[in-house]
């Protein structure tokens, strides 16, 4: 099983997960024209997709999964939350609960609800029957529950949203940064290196920082955060990043 980034952040978010001739991508923020071309850089077409497993309705994660469902046929699957939200005919959808692991072909899919400030966000555990992959992006606060399904993965991406010192000291509106670092917004990265320590790290192959903010993060705090809580040199840290995503990784 291997997994790369199509872009992550607030202008677009998609990953991609391979199995054999399974091939998911969580979320499509990106246009269709501006996927294909993410895509082709991994050799991929929106041909070449089994389905699409959508997160929650914000827009940088499903802007473009509607059109690639009507232009190439893929499958959409979804929490009835979320398809609520957005309000369209349930019958053009996948629906699953949020707490029901799940099939597509070769993985097994297994979503988790999440706080975020959506109608039912989830995030997912995704496995080949022999490895484990973590995704955890657009979440405000960390539970016990989360903390049990991403401990023992073998790989993990992990939302590192802002640095908090950045985020205090931004020009952004009070009410704004409120929002992003309460409970239902997004994960700072000593949020982030706090859950690498209460979890169980010893398989992990991979961890990926992700959805960094463009203007209250910087690369190299969020290496330095998940590095001192991991024990790892900062460069094993990888980054999923808004414009070049994230290359393959593998997982053995």
């Amino acid at each position: 099983m291997r997994f790369a980034s199509l872009g992550s952040g607030s202008r677009g978010n998609a990953f991609v997960i391979e199995a054999g001739r399974t091939r998911v991508l969580i979320d499509c923020g990106f246009g269709p024209r501006e996927a294909q071309a993410r895509l082709g850089r991994f050799g991929l077409t929106p041909d070449d997709l089994t389905a699409i497993l959508v997160t929650h309705e914000h827009s940088d994660h499903l802007n473009g999964v509607f059109a690639l469902r009507a232009r190439y046929g893929v499958a959409v699957h979804m929490t009835r939350g979320t398809c609520a939200a957005i309000d369209t005919n349930a019958t053009t959808v996948e629906c699953f609960d949020s707490q029901a692991a799940f099939a597509v072909e070769d993985l097994e899919i297994r979503p988790f609800p999440v706080p975020h400030d959506a109608r039912e966000p989830v995030q997912f555990v995704i496995s080949d029957g022999a490895r484990r992959l973590g995704l955890l992006t657009d979440i405000g606060c960390v539970t016990r529950h989360v903390e049990g399904m991403l401990s023992g993965c073998d790989a993990l991406v992990v939302e590192c949203n802002h640095d908090a010192s950045l985020l205090a000291a931004s020009d952004y509106p009070a009410r704004l940064k409120r929002r992003i670092s309460g409970n239902f917004g997004h994960l700072s990265n000593g949020a982030a290196a706090r859950l690498l320590q209460r979890i169980n790290r010893a398989p992990l192959q991979h961890v990926v920082a992700a959805h960094l903010s463009q203007h209250n993060n910087r690369p190299e705090l969020a290496r330095n955060a998940l590095a001192g809580a991991l024990g790892c040199s900062p460069d094993w840290i990888g980054i999923a990043d808004q414009t070049t995503g994230l290359e393959w990784r593998q997982i053995g």
